[in-house]
């Protein structure tokens, strides 16, 4: 939920675990070679997680818990100016930081709106932008600015009720679109619509280009009625484990960023982050002995 997407409007509910953790320590690269893995996973921060903080001190945030990519949402306007934009840009660059991607973003059925979006990651550099369409019509226009600036999409999923809550959904939209759309998976939000990440990120064919690596735990509040609860990674009801082993399978190169809802964990999130990259790095599979 980022920028103005109407989901973030809907009423949630949020609940934070308190928990003792023994943290593992974290090579600044990521590259868990130290455990023999086949299979080097890339971990970022959406800084949604870090919603609290203001543009400098979520850069800040990043250098201290040695998080070197970022997908930015709350923290970057697409649509501001030129000078702004490029000030960010350059303050990102100063403290060693690869900003990837952005989004949420919204779209519209003005082509030349959308068109702002793609001058936006021009100018940054940025290679993908994430969107999740409040109209199937938009796509078309969409593909047409894909096509245009080599730019790729990755459509996002909110809760079962959106309308990209349903996998089967999402793959009818990308069935006979251009290769450059594809999938920003929210584990966390796919778990919550009642699906298994593992086999949602298999079904996908390859068209998963972004993760946003995110856990919830299902609840029951009456008869007919869940609620999804934002958990520290690895705590809630995803399939966290199963789903890094598909991506070790695959050599998946994508970026796992680290996302969460709960405005408690944003308020504070060094202990979601340091949690959720322990987690990749005692569940990232080892390379098998010869």
């Amino acid at each position: 939920m980022h920028f103005n997407s109407p989901s973030r409007l809907r009423p949630m509910r949020f609940a934070a675990l308190a928990s003792a953790l023994a943290w593992i320590s974290v090579a600044s690269t990521f590259s868990f070679r130290s455990l023999g893995a086949d299979w080097t996973p890339k971990v970022a921060i959406q800084s949604w997680s870090l919603r609290s903080l203001p543009f400098d001190k979520a850069l800040d945030f990043a250098v201290q818990h040695h998080v070197q990519e970022l997908h930015l949402s709350v923290h970057l306007n697409p649509k501001a100016s030129r000078e702004e934009l490029l000030a960010k840009k350059a303050a990102w660059e100063a403290k060693g930081i690869h900003v990837y991607s952005f989004g949420v973003a919204d779209t519209s059925l003005d082509k030349e709106e959308n068109r702002k979006l793609f001058e936006c990651a021009k100018l940054l550099g940025i290679r993908q932008i994430v969107v999740e369409p409040q109209d199937f019509n938009i796509w078309d226009n969409l593909e047409e600015l894909v096509k245009e600036y080599d730019i790729r999409l990755a459509v996002h999923n909110h809760g079962i009720r959106s309308l990209y809550g349903n996998p089967a959904v999402v793959r009818a939209v990308l069935k006979h679109r251009d290769p450059r759309i594809g999938v920003c998976l929210d584990v966390g939000w796919v778990t919550a619509a009642g699906f298994d990440a593992a086999r949602v990120f298999s079904e996908y064919e390859g068209r998963v280009f972004d993760i946003h690596l995110k856990d919830k735990r299902v609840e029951k509040v009456k008869a007919g009625e869940d609620v999804a609860v934002d958990t520290l990674i690895g705590e809630g009801n995803a399939n966290l484990k199963g789903l890094l082993e598909k991506l070790a399978a695959a050599k998946w190169s994508g970026v796992l960023a680290l996302e969460t809802d709960s405005p408690i964990f944003a308020q504070d999130p060094s202990a979601f982050v340091d949690g959720g990259i322990a987690f990749v790095k005692a569940h990232t599979p080892v390379a098998k002995q010869p």
